[in-house]
């Protein structure tokens, strides 16, 4: 079965049209940025420690939470995942989420045979309008060569095991087009609200280098519960 801008079958695709300059880690624009918060750090205008803050907030609370989102309402709406998976651009967008970096966006599912993997292996392309800021690793040269060559192993660097029967594919973003993963939905979350769901979405389940958490069991509830009136 062929795949659009797919896998790898182990090898690097070095032509990908990004809209990068290859021959440096960061674009112009970020070079920019990075002089002029060195310029503010420098003259004591901002605080270090407040805006590396602000950066951990915007890459693991708020972007994310908008991904998670779209997803919650791919598991309880069938309707908006056939459409999802069809055009993941459009459908994102009807949930007011677009802007830049999100103007091409590929939704891939996992499923019981098949683990999808995000990586970006020229710059660090990434869905920004449902995942907010790429996180450092995705940016760093050993995952963007590793997630292609070894991916089971970066895999299970994530702690995440797979069966060994299960396929691996990994997506490789580029200028043209990002990927977001649609993680299964756990078990035992049948009636679970839309809001509910998306609490166990998490970043990395959206990346491929993690899963959703777990939906609680019955017993640790009552225990929660019972501790609570005790």
């Amino acid at each position: 079965m062929t795949h659009p801008k797919h896998p790898h079958d182990h090898q690097h695709d070095h032509d990908h049209g990004h809209d990068h300059d290859h021959g440096s880690e960061l674009s112009e624009a970020a070079i920019r940025v990075r002089a002029l918060e060195t310029v503010l750090l420098a003259k004591g205008y901002v605080n270090a420690d407040a805006l590396d803050l602000i950066v951990e907030t915007y890459e693991t609370k708020i972007g994310p939470r908008c991904g998670a989102q779209v997803v919650a309402r791919a598991w309880v709406d069938a309707d908006y995942k056939a459409r999802l998976l069809t055009d993941g651009t459009a459908a994102v967008a009807e949930l007011s989420f677009s802007g830049r970096q999100g103007e091409h966006i590929k939704v891939v599912e996992n499923t019981e045979s098949v683990h999808n993997l995000v990586v970006c292996t020229l710059c660090s392309c990434y869905p920004w309008p449902v995942l907010g800021l790429p996180p450092v690793w995705y940016k760093s040269a050993p995952y963007r060569s590793r997630a292609v060559l070894e991916p089971r192993t970066v895999l299970a660097d994530f702690g995440v095991t797979l069966p060994p029967g299960k396929t691996v594919r990994v997506w490789d973003s580029t200028a043209e087009i990002r990927y977001l993963v649609l993680p299964q939905r756990p078990e035992s979350t049948e009636g679970w609200s839309e809001a509910q769901l998306a609490e166990l979405v998490t970043r990395d389940s959206m990346i491929g280098t993690g899963v959703p958490k777990a939906a609680p069991s019955p017993s640790v509830g009552n225990a929660q519960v019972h501790g609570a009136n005790t």
